[in-house]
């Protein structure tokens, strides 16, 4: 059964027990490994010191992730709750696609890796006729074609090119 400050608290309450845990375990870390990330300058003023504001937000991210968790009227996590946090972990699935094209274009080649992840994310994101593969395909040849040929972005040559003949790996590393 609810306590009244169960059923008086405004607001969510799913994810809510979760993240205020989560808030202040990487709050509270943050502030443990300052010494090892910042200095401490002697003969400057205070307020001028490289861990003086860091240490001034971490310690209030602390204390109020602390109090926010101090002040939950509840303190059982539900399958609502794991629900939610499932719903904010689907959002680092694009995180990690993009980080496997980044990974990728230094070996495999910005054009290869262009005109496959483009098409994917797209079948991944629910357009899958073939209308839209095509649109898809064209536009990630256009991507390239515009960042590479007209705007002349530099973008490292792939690993791959270096097993092609000589003109032809130059081709490759300065349009594909």
């Amino acid at each position: 059964m609810a306590t009244e400050r169960e059923r008086r608290f405004v607001g969510p309450r799913r994810g809510q027990l979760i993240f205020a845990l989560a808030f202040f375990a990487f709050s509270a870390l943050l502030l443990l490994l300052i010494r090892d990330q910042t200095v401490w300058v002697n003969k400057t003023r205070l307020v001028a010191q490289p861990r003086f504001w860091p240490a001034i937000g971490l310690g209030a991210m602390t204390l109020l992730g602390a109090l926010h968790l101090h002040r939950l009227p509840w303190r059982q996590v539900t399958r609502r709750d794991w629900r939610e946090v499932r719903k904010w972990a689907s959002a680092l699935e694009f995180a990690g696609w993009f980080m496997a094209y980044v990974l990728l274009v230094p070996v495999l080649g910005y054009l290869p890796v262009t005109l496959v992840f483009v098409p994917v994310l797209s079948w991944r994101m629910g357009y899958r006729s073939r209308s839209m593969m095509a649109v898809s395909l064209g536009f990630a040849v256009g991507v390239v074609v515009l960042f590479k040929g007209f705007l002349g972005v530099r973008i490292p040559g792939a690993m791959i090119y270096e097993y092609l003949p000589g003109g032809l790996r130059s081709l490759f590393i300065l349009y594909f």
